[in-house]
């Protein structure tokens, strides 16, 4: 088999119509049949105690029926559910319930192996949402975390990202950026991404490290070499990796105050 077997659980009350289900079943690549019932009290017993993790099962049998034995299987955890029936008036009921698919009978390989495709499928992607919902519960805690050891300030940004989350540490961030609905993390020669707002992100870094100089400009204050001025009029920030992010005019007074030197003059390129 070329990748990890398809667990399967067969149910149908009709012996026939059972053992060609698993003969279907049986052929389908990388598929093992881990048990076969005969009504439903059986199927739900042994559903439950193979973890098995697609349920074929006939809608009508005799006490417990398919649909029943579906609802009662129902979950995130449950098993993902493929209804048997000689009647497609229950195609409806079956998707109602959430079905990946119903094989009409009599059964054919084809349409066995199609409805089993599907089921490998949605398992596969409710398994990968499974990981992202881990992954982010993981990454709050981390983020709670490094805001409790620095009070209400973020210490660690951590950044999700095809390869999984990557830890940006807040103390080597030189300046932040605004595009659009996100905010671009400069560090060093490299830059991140991240789907965030600049005022939020602002909010939650200790002011007495940034400072905000333009609208879409955030600085460490420690990284700002000198105030340089622009053509054309204004301020730039001229920091110490050579970045040059702009000073808003709006911000230009406060950033002069902030960045006086001890003589009482801005800490420019030139007189200003």
């Amino acid at each position: 088999m070329s990748e990890e077997a398809l667990t399967v659980l067969l149910a149908d009350d009709e012996p026939l119509a059972l053992r060609r289900l698993r003969r279907l079943a049986a052929e389908v690549e990388d598929v093992r049949i881990v048990g076969a019932a005969v009504d439903g009290e059986q199927a739900l017993a042994l559903a439950r105690e193979t973890a098995a993790q697609v349920v074929i099962i006939d809608v009508k049998m005799p006490g417990l029926d398919g649909v029943s034995v579906a609802r009662a299987l129902a979950g995130p955890e449950g098993p993902v559910v493929i209804f048997a029936t000689a009647f497609d008036r229950y195609a409806v009921q079956a998707f109602d319930l959430a079905a990946v698919d119903y094989l009409l009978k009599p059964f054919d390989g084809t349409r066995v192996a199609e409805a089993l495709a599907r089921a490998r499928a949605q398992i596969r992607a409710r398994d990968a949402e499974q990981r992202i919902d881990e992954l982010r519960t993981i990454v709050q805690d981390l983020r709670a975390d490094g805001r409790s050891a620095a009070g209400d300030f973020e210490t660690e940004l951590w950044i999700d990202g095809r390869g999984g989350a990557q830890r940006v540490l807040v103390r080597d961030l030189d300046w932040i950026e605004a595009e659009r609905d996100y905010v671009r993390l400069h560090v060093g020669a490299r830059s991140f991404l991240v789907r965030d707002s600049i005022r939020g992100l602002v909010e939650r870094l200790d002011p007495e490290a940034f400072v905000r100089i333009h609208r879409s400009a955030v600085v460490r204050r420690d990284r700002v070499a000198q105030l340089a001025p622009r053509p054309g009029g204004g301020l730039t920030a001229v920091l110490s990796t050579g970045a040059r992010p702009p000073v808003g005019r709006s911000h230009a007074a406060a950033v002069r105050r902030l960045f006086r030197n001890p003589s009482g003059r801005a800490r420019t390129s030139k007189p200003l």
